[in-house]
């Protein structure tokens, strides 16, 4: 049982460190910040999860495997709650400054937001560049 726990740990491990990899050359090759932020977060979480679960794995069968794979699921747990937060942030910071392509947003649902909060405030928000 020890040799295929180790086994599946080793291809989650695999698995993990090349969706790691992908994503680290997306975030290279992509042009926008749409896309790279899309690459930083869904394929880096996998990525570490999968690696994750393949340290909880080969570390299972040890004595003190229990404590190590519970410390292991917090990690896990707080890149799942943290990453789609940091991305959001970034999507919200980068349309307000500008930075994001008009041409590939198929709906522009924050612009009318922000607009009627700066109708209502009276201030302007919305976009830096215009």
């Amino acid at each position: 049982m020890t040799a295929v726990l180790d086994w599946v740990a080793v291809l989650c491990l695999l698995a993990g460190a090349m969706l790691s990899f992908v994503a680290s050359v997306g975030l290279i090759r992509f042009p926008d910040l749409l896309s790279r932020m899309h690459t930083a977060a869904k394929p880096q979480v996998l990525g570490l999860l999968l690696v994750l679960v393949g340290i909880g794995l080969r570390l299972l069968p040890e004595e003190t495997g229990i404590f190590t794979v519970g410390t292991l699921a917090v990690v896990g747990l707080f890149q799942v709650i943290t990453v789609p937060v940091a991305a959001h942030i970034a999507a919200r910071v980068g349309y307000r400054t500008g930075r994001i392509d008009e041409d590939l947003l198929v709906a522009d649902e924050l612009f009318d937001r922000l607009e009627s909060e700066d109708r209502a405030t009276g201030t302007r928000r919305y976009r830096a560049s215009e």
